[in-house]
Order: C-alpha cells, then structure tokens, then sequence
C-alpha cells in the first residue's frame, strides 16, 4: 500500500479528552476512517502513514464517521505517534 492509498483510508486524527487519554492508559490513538475500510486495510494504512507497527483495531461507526482505535504495541510508540501527528 502507498502512501496516497493509505491518506484515502485514514482521514484525520481523532482528537477528545478520552481519546487523549487513551494515549496514556491503553496505548491506542483513535483516527476517523473510510466507512468501507476493513481492520487489516485500517492497520495497514497505519503501517503506510506513521511506520508504525498496529497490534489491534476496533472500529466504530458514529455520526462523525467511522472510527478506529488502533492500539500499539507500547504507551511510548502510540505517545511518540501521537506527538509526530499533533494529538499532544
């Protein structure tokens, strides 16, 4: 997947007091997405985007549009991640 593929799938950070305390506490960053894009797409784009490595996704979807916490491996990859995209 390139990176003009993967901009398509993830749109933009999704940024709120939770999420932002989700950064901290269970190492995940939440995003808005593509409402088609599946979980293996989600943790591929991320790859594509941030060389970052996605342990897990859950998806929901919202009057704001899809959404997906992708959760990594520690609190200081989705921190560092999450400091590089502008979420801290």
């Amino acid at each position: 997947m390139n990176v003009d593929q993967a901009s398509k799938i993830i749109l933009k950070p999704y940024i709120t007091e939770k999420t932002f305390a989700m950064v901290e506490n269970e190492s995940k960053i939440c995003f808005i997405v593509d409402r088609s894009a599946s979980k293996p797409q989600i943790i591929e784009a991320v790859s594509a985007l941030y060389n970052q490595k996605a342990t897990q996704v859950n998806t929901a979807r919202t009057i704001y549009g899809k959404k997906a916490f992708v959760q990594f491996e520690s609190t200081e990859k989705a921190r560092d991640l999450a400091t590089k995209i502008g979420m801290l």
